[in-house]
């Protein structure tokens, strides 16, 4: 999972989140002398925030400048910021066709430290 900016936001700043977990992943494995095809499909993905709220999506998001999911802190301090990617499977035993599984597995990966500060507008003279 991806925050920007990294590693610290600012109160009411639009911070952008998103995943490279966009892909199908795949592997086979022999089970009582079978191979076994198993294939896993983010579905979709629900973003905590850290601060009480979170959020759930189809997509796994963009980078910067995409802005396609973001959050608005309210209030400062230290948050952790947690994605929990919600797969479809399915199993393909020697080549007989695929058997989906029911439901979905949710993962939730592990929490990215994000500082949430918060900044105070400031007039100037311009310089001559």
């Amino acid at each position: 999972m991806n925050v920007q900016p990294a590693g610290r936001t600012l109160v009411n700043l639009d911070t952008i989140v998103y995943t490279d977990q966009a892909k199908v992943s795949d592997t086979t494995v022999e089970l009582l002398g079978f191979p076994v095809a198993v294939e896993a499909t983010p579905m979709s993905y629900t973003w905590n925030f850290g601060d009480g709220t979170s959020k759930t999506t189809g997509s796994p998001g963009k980078p910067y400048p995409a802005k396609e999911i973001t959050h608005k802190y309210l209030k400062r301090g230290a948050v952790g910021v947690t994605l929990t990617t919600h797969y479809a499977a399915r199993f393909n035993v020697a080549g007989t066709g695929w058997q989906y599984i029911s439901g979905t597995v949710p993962i939730t990966g592990p929490a990215t430290a994000l500082q949430v500060r918060e900044a105070v507008p400031v007039l100037v003279d311009p310089p001559n």
